[in-house]
């Protein structure tokens, strides 16, 4: 097993961090790493995620955990189950009244795990963490 963890503090409440990270419509508009995420954020259900620009990567996790303006979690597989497995979690802490870290996680599991370079996936986690941060801030 392999964990990528990244994280940022926001100067926003909770729920404005949540609502953001939540109104996937909008992801093109703003996050540069995932570009696309379709599908109802809801535990058992399936979403479809685009990651990265120009050479993309589509798969479709399944959602294991929502908690409103605390937690998300997706759990995705390539191709099948125990080759390449990845359970994605964005977690919201709050320090103070108008201040959160933002916790982005990546536990991955697999046969390929010693074949991905995973030097891209932490840089496009804290490029997307930077985005949520300008996002959520410039009200």
């Amino acid at each position: 097993m392999k964990e990528l963890c990244t994280a940022i503090e926001i100067n926003a409440v909770p729920e404005r961090v949540w609502q953001i990270l939540t109104d996937t419509d909008k992801f093109p508009d703003w996050n540069p790493f995932i570009r696309s995420c379709k599908g109802k954020l809801a535990q058992g259900e399936t979403v479809e995620v685009v990651l990265g620009e120009g050479k993309t990567m589509t798969f479709r996790p399944t959602i294991v955990e929502v908690t409103p303006n605390r937690t998300l979690r997706w759990l995705g597989k390539l191709f099948v189950g125990g080759l390449f497995d990845g359970e994605h979690i964005f977690e919201i802490e709050p320090m103070d009244a108008h201040r959160v870290r933002f916790i982005q996680r990546e536990k991955f599991s697999g046969l390929l795990i010693p074949v991905f370079n995973l030097e891209s996936t932490e840089q496009g986690f804290n490029a997307m963490n930077r985005a949520l941060k300008q996002r959520a801030e410039a009200v």
